[in-house]
């Protein structure tokens, strides 16, 4: 389906026709990634939501986690 390009501010914009919106579950708002193939195509992506702190440390089971290490002190370190 084409589509033109167009000025916006200083950059340029693409208009995403809402049948191809709705295809792949774009929405106003949605971030995405921009890629550029070898042959000078464009891919444009939904991005991948980064996992918060939240989600990343309900990964962490009790085998995963190690014993506190004792390093001594060595110099004029303050403890």
């Amino acid at each position: 389906m084409p589509t033109t390009v167009q000025k916006w501010g200083n950059s340029l914009g693409i208009r995403i026709p809402s049948q191809i919106a709705e295809a792949i579950a774009l929405r106003q708002g949605t971030e995405v990634d921009l890629i550029v193939g070898d042959d000078h195509t464009l891919i444009v992506v939904p991005a991948k939501k980064k996992p918060t702190l939240e989600q990343l440390l309900a990964q962490c089971k009790p085998e995963n986690r190690h014993d506190e290490m004792e390093f001594g002190v060595e110099g004029k370190e303050l403890l």
